[in-house]
């Protein structure tokens, strides 16, 4: 198990440079739209087109992992707007 914790800028810095130099070229056309999940610990990854399968199945793997998702062929994984939610009063 690893002791360091990184900030959600490290875990994205690291997946995004470990796609590039290991993962990228291994893609195939085919592969455009898929999602690549990747343990930045150990650089492990899984591939599918649901992030949630890909993610579970690394987990499973690698309890623990920080990961890093990358969509093959696009800039940005996803595409979001995030929102505040409150909690009712009780």
């Amino acid at each position: 198990m690893v002791n360091k914790t990184y900030t959600p800028e490290d875990v994205e810095s690291i997946g995004t440079a470990i796609y590039e130099e290991k993962i990228r070229s291994l893609m195939e056309s085919g592969d455009k739209g898929k999602f690549v999940v990747i343990d930045v610990y150990s650089g492990d990854y899984e591939i599918d087109e649901r992030s949630g399968a890909a993610i579970g199945r690394l987990l499973a793997r690698r309890p623990g992992a920080h990961t890093c998702t990358v969509r093959v062929g696009y800039p940005v994984p996803y595409s979001a707007r995030w929102t505040r939610l409150q909690h009712p009063k009780s």
